[in-house]
């Protein structure tokens, strides 16, 4: 029987769990579910997430040998059960064994305190509470491969999947919902009601929250514009945030009463940041038409951090007052009505939202796209159908860098001050990583990147300095189980989506 892929998924969901125990996630989930069950301990609640997860482990460890007999895939799941025990055990025998000798983990790891310990080791001790919960583990294990092969065996989910047919098949044939999709303007009612829905879900927002809503827009409309030269074009850009903060300068300096009180209307700032940004993303498209890959990315890099140190050189402080930043900068206002709070930057920002979707989607199944998309997929031979490569690459920059300037002007203006300090590489690998996680090439999966990226580090900051270190490896996780992101397009999901399961049980021959 081959092992491997058995101890690389009890090592995967091992270390998930490791980083769990080490974060506190568990004692906190533990805390939620004992609410639920009005139970006074988190016990039962941390073990419950801590062998859920090695279930699935051992399901994934047995879903790989359904192709022979029920013995491998049975042992496959307790091979990954037993490697993943391991692993926790061991992270719990040395923690628990410090906290023994008197160690405070308050300084280092807030949420691993003494009751925490006790709750991971049972209160039975180091040793032996490292050996029930390896146990406990490797039962989890085999019960989880167990399920996978009665799963197949027994057809569970192609059952589940039928019923869910029939279920949506009997919802579409209610007469009031069969009218409603027949009805022709079926999806602009849906889409009606959506857009109601975001206007007043502000309303019920305190000044916080509404803070962190834009914000997550602000990075939506940025992915938006890296979508389209990464996720259409194929072209590896890691210099973005020099178009955002272009966008944020330009409305900075047309709209600040410093360096040069030209003190210009928002509104007329505003398209000339986007129009100054999209300049600059043709002419760094210029001298990069030919490179690609790596080279491309390498230098679009350096033209980011160009940006960056120009804006904050002591040399050109008098243009862009340098590191000092710029401060008071101008809002939107209209008929007399300044417009500057929190809640009014959400409703612009969902503006902007609104309408760069809807000119992403008219480029998406366009010629345009069709030619970022051949381009994509191999731009040699995209050249050779007839494709001018060059010229939709200086398209995919200009759009892409508009989108961005819109952003930074946006920002800069919600925020009144910008500095060179906002404009660092980590914006750029944010708005990257929000594409690639939520699903390259579709609108609703940049979206939900943002949601999940930038938004979900705000639900989690009362784990403070752990926050961060959760998110890296929710990153690590989604690479390994689902490379093609939460939403990606069908066409993505179709390159990189695994070989389905095997639809065929062999029982043991003896």
């Amino acid at each position: 029987m081959e092992i491997r892929s058995s101890l690389r998924e009890g090592l995967l969901t091992g270390v998930i769990n490791v980083f769990l125990i080490l974060l506190g996630l568990t004692v906190l989930a533990g805390t939620i579910i004992g609410n639920w069950l009005n139970l006074d301990s988190a016990a039962l609640g941390a073990w419950l997430l801590l062998l859920s997860i090695a279930l699935w482990g051992g399901a994934r460890a047995g879903r790989c040998g359904l192709g022979g007999s029920t013995r491998d895939a049975l042992l496959r799941g307790l091979v990954a059960g037993l490697c993943h025990g391991l692993l926790v055990a061991a992270c719990i025998f040395v923690i628990s064994a410090f906290a023994e000798g008197g160690a405070d983990f308050g300084k280092s790891l807030v949420q691993l305190t003494r009751e925490a310990v006790e709750i991971y080791t049972f209160n039975l001790g180091s040793g032996l509470g490292a050996l029930v919960g390896l146990a406990l583990f490797a039962v989890a294990g085999l019960a989880g491969a167990a399920l996978a092969t009665a799963s197949v065996r027994y057809h569970w989910r192609d059952s589940l999947r039928a019923r869910s047919q029939a279920a949506r098949g009997r919802v579409r044939n209610v007469p009031a919902v069969r009218s409603f999709s027949e009805y022709r303007y079926s999806r602009v009612t849906v889409f009606a009601v959506a857009g109601i829905a975001l206007l007043v879900v502000p309303l019920f927002l305190n000044r916080y929250w509404n803070q962190v809503l834009g914000t997550v827009g602000i990075y939506v409309m940025m992915g938006l514009g890296l979508n389209i030269v990464v996720g259409f074009a194929g072209l590896l850009d890691l210099g973005y945030v020099a178009f955002f903060a272009i966008g944020a300068y330009t409305v900075g300096l047309l709209t600040a009463p410093n360096p040069h009180g030209i003190m210009m209307s928002f509104w007329l700032a505003l398209p000339i940041g986007v129009l100054v940004a999209s300049l600059s993303g043709v002419l760094l498209g210029i001298p990069v038409l030919r490179m690609r890959g790596d080279y491309l990315a390498i230098v679009t890099l350096g033209f980011g951090e160009i940006i960056r140190i120009l804006v904050g050189s002591m040399d050109l402080t008098s243009f862009t007052n340098g590191p000092r930043g710029i401060s008071d900068i101008g809002g939107p206002s209209l008929f007399g009505f300044e417009l500057t709070s929190m809640m009014n930057f959400v409703y612009l920002i969902l503006l902007g939202i609104g309408l760069v979707a809807f000119v992403t989607h008219r480029l998406q199944y366009s010629r345009v796209g069709r030619a970022w998309m051949a381009m994509r997929e191999d731009e040699d031979v995209a050249e050779a159908m007839g494709v001018f490569t060059l010229k939709y690459k200086l398209l995919a920059f200009a759009i892409g860098a508009a989108f961005a300037g819109l952003g930074g002007g946006l920002y800069g203006s919600r925020t009144q001050f910008i500095g060179p300090e906002d404009f660092g590489l980590i914006v750029s690998i944010n708005v990257l990583c929000l594409v690639i996680i939520g699903g390259m090439g579709n609108i609703p999966g940049v979206i939900v990147g943002a949601l999940v990226l930038k938004g979900l580090p705000e639900i989690l900051r009362p784990l403070q300095d752990y926050r961060m270190l959760f998110f890296g490896a929710l990153l690590i996780f989604m690479m390994i189980v689902r490379p093609e992101g939460l939403w990606p397009s069908k066409r993505r999901q179709m390159e990189l989506h695994e070989q389905g399961e095997p639809h065929e049980f062999h029982t043991a021959t003896g």
